[in-house]
């Protein structure tokens, strides 16, 4: 099993002590937008709500972890289904940047063009609103979600089949 053909089934299987995320949190499922329906990674994260000033700094950041591998940006936007906090001009940057994926627990737009794109994308929704840029957000902190609780640093698996997480690398 590699970074590019693991099945977070088979992973879970074989790890299950990592965490799922829960498929349908409060009527809310994720989905996947990006060209990529398979990403892995060490996670970095940010806390925004209905602000994606953070997530654009961020992703306009080397996203690469100590062994050049891309990372993921896991981006706790509180669920809003009111404005997206990426599209596709940010996604561009994190693939420009090399990052591996973004999971969104909140909203994306631009879908079509991101669908197109060398990025793996998790989402609950889309819409086309974007967001109001207030320079606001924490990056980095301990954020929850799906009964997940992510921390920067930790790992990161997901596909069509749903989002895993764990302390440690699940494949060599």
């Amino acid at each position: 099993m590699t970074k590019t053909n693991f099945v977070t089934c088979d992973l879970l299987d074989a790890n299950p002590e990592s965490q799922v995320c829960l498929p349908n949190i409060e009527g809310k499922s994720f989905y996947s937008f990006g060209g990529k329906d398979r990403f892995c990674g060490e996670i970095v994260t940010v806390k925004c709500f209905e602000d994606n000033s953070r997530v654009k700094e961020l992703l306009n950041t080397d996203g690469r972890d100590a062994k050049g591998e891309g990372k993921v940006l896991v981006v706790d936007g509180g669920g809003s289904m009111r404005c997206a906090l990426l599209g596709d001009m940010i996604a561009q940057s994190a693939i420009d940047n090399g990052w591996a994926g973004v999971v969104v627990y909140g909203c994306v737009r631009d879908v079509d063009d991101m669908a197109q794109m060398d990025i793996g994308v998790m989402a609950l929704g889309c819409i086309p609103r974007k967001s109001n840029r207030r320079g606001e957000g924490q990056t980095d902190i301990e954020i929850r979600f799906g009964d997940l609780t992510l921390n920067s640093g930790m790992i990161i698996y997901a596909d069509n089949n749903g989002i895993i997480a764990s302390d440690k690398p699940l494949i060599a």
